[in-house]
């Protein structure tokens, strides 16, 4: 055994002591390079793809690399494969690297002249092989029980449900031309006599009529290239949980296109912590259930869609107060770990089964150094960037590194 005391400079009293640690290595043969093993000096090489579970997570604190090593991975996965890569990009963080890579960045902003994504867009394979509508009728309930936070009622989801068939029904038959719209469904919902009818075309009217029309609109954006980035940035508050509903089933009907095709998806959520962040009015929090519900579905369903969903937070408590959330970490089968607040060291131990000598390595960890999690092999490793690159400098979130 070895010690990587000379990895780190122990310089303070709250830096964390190294403890001795048995080697392990990660060496899969086409896999993609993670850093250097931090006790053998070994290269860490991972294929995801041979994982019982390819799902993971990257996090860490502001600051700690998590972010560098995203788009790293993103960069291998670009420039050594075939396969599709999609982004969810809450800070506009990549639309540079995207950009240099030839992908595209799709930026939704309820502030107008925004690309466009048609929550009712649906395709022959979006049933997953059973019927489509079913499966966009569900959703659509989902939408609608976010907008009102859970209230609506049974005989309301009926009526949804109706409502569904009607507007889908010419389109059902070829699946050509224009799918229908949020605003369709609107009108639908006014010509139903039933009053629970009214008070739905009422809570659709300010996302379709109204200010917050943003997802009313067709699709107007190039889903064909391989690298797609949705840039939500700009979407603000009241549509930020139902956005995220849309993104997510927008990347659901692009991973069952390329499972069609026999194509393999890779997709980024940075900042996932958003999908089980409380809100609510007077103190009432709540989670962003109807989200991440869906999120939840899609953690368990992608693997044998030829997919895989990587999440990137710092918010590491904020994600395991949810028993989704818990539920995810705790099966997934990839994950790096970069320095940790105190509280998170905590709730990873006691989830992941980290040990104390094992932890230590997130604890006041360097810019670049943590833990990595294949399997049930968790090994400390050093990866620093070289800073004198072009690609470093598109990569870099760094203040002054632009």
């Amino acid at each position: 055994m070895q010690r990587i005391d000379s990895l780190r400079s122990l310089t303070t009293e709250s830096t964390a002591v190294l403890m001795p640690f048995k080697a392990q290595e990660i060496q899969d043969k086409g896999g993609i390079y993670y850093g250097k093993n931090a006790v053998s000096g070994n290269l860490i090489i991972c294929d995801r793809k041979k994982l019982m579970n390819s799902n993971g997570f990257i996090f860490g604190v502001s600051g700690s690399g998590k972010s560098m090593a995203a788009k790293q991975e993103f960069i291998s996965v670009a420039l050594d494969t075939d396969d599709d890569i999609i982004i969810v990009d809450p800070e506009r963080e990549y639309g540079n690297l995207v950009s240099a890579m030839g992908g595209e960045t799709i930026i939704i902003s309820n502030t107008g002249g925004s690309s466009y994504i048609n929550p009712m867009d649906i395709s022959a394979e979006y049933g997953e092989d059973k019927d489509p509508l079913k499966l966009k009728s569900s959703f659509l309930m989902s939408l609608f029980e976010q907008l009102t936070e859970g209230k609506i009622k049974p005989t309301q989801k009926s009526i949804i449900d109706r409502c569904a068939g009607n507007v889908y029904r010419e389109y059902l038959k070829t699946f050509r031309g224009d799918p229908p719209t949020l605003k369709d469904l609107y009108i639908d919902l006014k010509k139903q006599v039933e009053p629970g009818a009214e008070e739905l075309a009422l809570i659709l009217e300010l996302f379709t009529t109204g200010s917050l029309d943003v997802f009313a609109h067709h699709t107007n954006i190039n889903s064909d290239n391989r690298i797609l980035c949705f840039d939500i940035h700009d979407l603000g508050e009241n549509l930020k949980s139902v956005g995220l509903l849309v993104m997510l089933d927008a990347i659901y009907n692009r991973v069952i296109r390329n499972r069609s095709k026999g194509k393999y998806t890779h997709v980024y959520i940075d900042e996932i912590y958003l999908f089980f962040a409380a809100s609510g009015d007077g103190g009432q929090a709540r989670i962003n259930q109807f989200s991440s519900e869906f999120l939840y579905k899609c953690w368990k369903r992608f693997r044998k869609y030829g997919a895989m969903l990587t999440g990137i937070t710092q918010n590491v408590e904020e994600c395991l107060e949810s028993e989704r959330g818990k539920y995810m970490f705790g099966n997934s089968e990839f994950m790096l770990m970069f320095n940790q607040a105190a509280k998170d060291q905590e709730k990873l131990s006691e989830i992941l089964k980290i040990s104390d000598a094992q932890i230590a390595y997130v604890n006041n960890a360097p810019v670049g150094h943590g833990l990595i999690k294949v399997g049930s092999s968790i090994v400390p490793f050093v990866n620093d960037f070289p800073k004198d690159t072009e690609l470093y400098r598109l990569i870099s979130t760094k203040p002054g590194e632009e």
